[in-house]
């Protein structure tokens, strides 16, 4: 759900407190790795294929 589509304002706030949050904790991740984090598509295949060495592809051919 988006920013806008919290039905309250503490809802609202508290969605932009985490998207804060989970932005400052991939600076972290990314500085601790020495490089970017995959975004979009490219991040869903490579969480896909960490998990069991399948891609999202694969999985969904079986």
């Amino acid at each position: 759900m988006g920013i806008e589509q919290a039905p309250t304002p503490n809802g609202r706030e508290a969605a932009r407190g985490f998207r804060q949050q989970t932005k400052q904790e991939e600076r972290q991740v990314e500085a601790r790795k020495g490089s970017d984090l995959a975004k979009g598509a490219d991040r869903v295949e490579e969480r896909s294929r960490s998990s069991d060495g399948r891609g999202a592809g694969d999985k969904q051919k079986s």
